[in-house]
């Protein structure tokens, strides 16, 4: 092995690989082959980034296309739900204004009682069709997640936290509390 002379001419290439008994390859041929490989590779790349990009742009669209969807099936699902409650209440409210309609010379307190009874069950009804259920714990034990106390009155007939009284009924609507129930609740005196 030679040492390098660092004040020594150095010879190019082509001479120190014939010096070496080897043919050295013409730098065209090696530079164009190396070229074409290159490039080759680019343009595949370049073919799997447009693709690539392509299908992202696809699912883009599709995403979008599937919210758009989605947002106005729920828009008028919540349309058709609100146009049959309000539907079924409709005809309480036709009740009510017949009840008005009576004339108050010929209609008794008994008369318009009845009338109301029958109004307050189509209305009962309506909301029972409507999933709306009522609260109401007479008797039952104080439950803060579904009631509300008003007031606490020492009671030596009724258990410790007992509803004694219900002031507002409370409604939940499927397994969710719309109004908690308005309570009087015991205590020990």
């Amino acid at each position: 092995m030679r040492k390098k002379n660092p004040n020594a001419f150095e010879e190019p290439v082509e001479v120190q690989a014939e010096a070496a008994g080897h043919e050295a390859p013409a730098e065209d041929e090696a530079d164009v082959t190396g070229d074409f490989d290159a490039q080759e590779e680019a343009s595949q790349l370049q073919e799997e980034v447009g693709r690539m990009r392509e299908a992202m742009l696809r699912m883009q669209a599709e995403t979008e296309n599937t919210r758009k969807r989605l947002t106005r099936e729920l828009e008028r699902s919540r349309k058709l739900a609100l146009e049959r409650v309000m539907k079924d209440l409709l005809q309480v409210r036709d009740s009510l204004e017949r009840g008005l309609e009576t004339d108050p010379e010929t209609a008794t307190a008994k008369s318009v009682l009845e009338g109301q009874e029958l109004t307050l069950k189509m209305l009962s009804k309506v909301l029972e069709d409507h999933d709306l259920e009522e609260i109401d714990p007479v008797g039952q034990p104080f439950d803060p997640e579904l009631h509300e106390a008003m007031t606490v009155i020492p009671s030596a007939d009724h258990d410790e936290n007992t509803v004694i009284e219900v002031l507002q009924k409370g409604y939940r609507l499927h397994d969710r509390l719309v109004r908690p129930a308005r309570v009087v609740v015991s205590r020990k005196p």
